[in-house]
């Protein structure tokens, strides 16, 4: 049992998961990788975003094909022991397992990043098989190719993070030309490899435009279906971590403070290939977890994580934030071979980088901002760096926006949407509800650290409506409609039609609640002389009831 060869830390580290309150079976890929594994010399590259299980997927496959762990106690527990290959293939692989992103905190070098690597695998393999007499300066490929011959032993290898090398900063442009060398020599067209499993971010395609690594068949959450439900967590496997966390709070008697549709608003908006929505794992289960809705996924929190991206082009993008804000998606190529972390230059290559990356959903050919935990991120940068112009502008005045419709001064909010007018807005030209929105999610932009904001109806011409439900019990619900060309009378006659605020019905939760002061706001808006009329009227919930 050596470091990277049947070595015991991937079973251990899966058990631990296993072992925890809100686990997920995945197990159902290993019927894949079995079949890949015993056809012999196949390769697979999976990549996604940050936080989305790929580490956890990784150690459940070297705890289930190595040997010198006795992985049944664990295994026998989930859905691929009804396979009728499981018996076969558990514990029964020479596992090599490494994780590319582990570097030694006294690392200066490439050279000695890698050689630390290639010695240790050296040892396992000689340590393993003492029995063969190796040449004295064998290369690690060497020594594999050896195995094979003398014993016919093959490898299952799971790389982990397989891309990390790149974005080290010892790391030359030299040097990653040797590692594709070292990474080609070591699994391309060589007998002894059963499988080899990779994972990371970035695609291979990124770095590697020749012929160094094509043997693999890459798999992202936007270009390939097979393998989109093995990563992230679907509808129905939160709905049953849902149901585990109120039984477990339930018996200790703890208070709920995470709601279903919490989640769904939180950590939901992402897709895969075929359609299917998905999950931040990581940032549900610590949700759950420590029982609470909150930022979860990103590293280090600050808005600058984002900005990082879009800086080098912020004009050609600053659009396209303004309507992802506003809950729109935009057209995008997403380019996965062009998204580097450095040099981005290009509107499609800073879209590519952040869908890659998980800052961005994609689906059908558009771009989204995939939920409040995100949304959340991109609040913060547009509210902070100037050099977004109009939109940083209109976001400044959010929190003026918000308090004026509170204390319902309309002359304080017709004077900041004149502002919005007569600001350089490129996407005002009022001819579509898509612009519309962007405008006035961003003049409320402040709203979301209050309220949900949510927009209830999309259908018909010349209108947005919004509805903003309140995150706590001393502020007043919000009905919000625009209408062109009418006065913000009709816009408030239509909310009382057409019974919006019945829609606050079930969404505040106790009875008391009913009676609680709900805005209606009307904001007309005239194309003669392009200006904004508003009105507030107070409703009641109890009021609606036998209407």
């Amino acid at each position: 049992m050596g470091m990277y060869l049947n070595g015991s830390a991937p079973y251990f580290l899966y058990r631990s998961e296993f072992c925890r309150p809100y686990f997920v079976d995945k197990s159902d890929i290993l019927r894949d990788l079995i079949t890949l594994a015993n056809q012999g010399n196949s390769h697979i590259c999976i990549t996604r975003p940050r936080r989305f299980g790929k580490t956890v997927m990784a150690n459940m496959i070297g705890a289930f094909f190595g040997k010198n762990t006795d992985a049944s106690e664990v295994f026998d527990k989930l859905n691929i022991s009804q396979y009728s290959e499981y018996r076969k293939n558990l514990n029964q692989h020479n596992v090599i397992y490494i994780d590319f992103s582990v570097v030694d905190d006294e690392c200066e070098n490439y050279k000695s990043y890698i050689g630390a690597i290639k010695n240790n695998l050296k040892m396992d393999i000689r340590e393993t098989y003492s029995d063969i007499t190796f040449r004295e300066n064998n290369s690690v490929r060497e020594d594999l190719m050896q195995v094979f011959v003398e014993k016919g032993s093959r490898f299952i290898f799971v790389f982990d993070e397989w891309d990390a090398v790149f974005n080290m900063p010892f790391v030359t442009e030299e040097d990653k030309k040797s590692y594709l060398l070292f990474l080609k020599g070591l699994l391309k067209d060589k007998p002894y490899v059963s499988l080899a499993y990779m994972t990371g971010i970035l695609p291979i395609a990124k770095y590697s435009s020749g012929s160094e690594l094509n043997m693999f068949i890459e798999y992202s959450m936007a270009s390939e279906p097979k393998f989109g439900d093995d990563f992230g967590f679907s509808e129905t496997e939160v709905d049953t971590l849902y149901e585990k966390y109120c039984c477990k709070c339930e018996k200790s008697q703890e208070k709920t403070a995470v709601t279903r549709n919490g989640l769904r608003y939180w950590y939901d908006g992402y897709y895969s290939k075929n359609g299917e929505k998905l999950y931040n794992p990581r940032s549900v289960v610590a949700s759950l977890t420590n029982n609470n809705l909150g930022s979860y996924w990103t590293s280090s929190g600050p808005y600058d994580e984002i900005f990082y991206y879009i800086r080098h082009n912020i004009a050609d993008v600053r659009n396209d934030l303004a309507l992802m804000i506003a809950g729109e998606g935009v057209n995008a190529k997403i380019r996965e071979y062009a998204a580097t972390s450095m040099n981005l230059t290009t509107r499609d290559e800073i879209l590519s980088a952040m869908v890659v990356y998980g800052f961005l959903s994609y689906y059908q050919g558009k771009v989204y901002i995939p939920n409040k935990e995100l949304m959340d991120q991109f609040n913060e940068m547009l509210q902070k760096e100037n050099s977004l112009g109009y939109v940083y502008k209109l976001a400044k005045k959010s929190e003026e926006m918000l308090q004026a419709t509170l204390q319902g001064k309309t002359d304080v909010m017709e004077e900041i949407l004149s502002f919005a007018h007569n600001t350089e807005t490129p996407i005002l030209s009022y001819n579509s509800e898509t612009e519309l929105s962007a405008i006035i999610n961003l003049v409320y932009l402040s709203a979301r650290d209050y309220y949900r904001v949510e927009r209830e109806d999309k259908a018909g011409t010349g209108f947005v409506d919004f509805i903003f439900y309140p995150e706590q019990k001393d502020l007043p619900g919000i009905i919000l409609e625009l209408k062109i060309d009418h006065t913000p009378e009709a816009a408030i006659g239509q909310i009382k039609e057409k019974q919006y605020v019945l829609k606050f019905a079930g969404r505040l939760g106790e009875e008391a609640r009913k009676t609680e002061k709900i805005l209606a706001v009307g904001i007309g808006y005239n194309k003669k002389d392009k200006k904004h009329h508003c009105l507030i009227e107070n409703i009641r919930l109890a009021d609606q009831w036998d209407l």
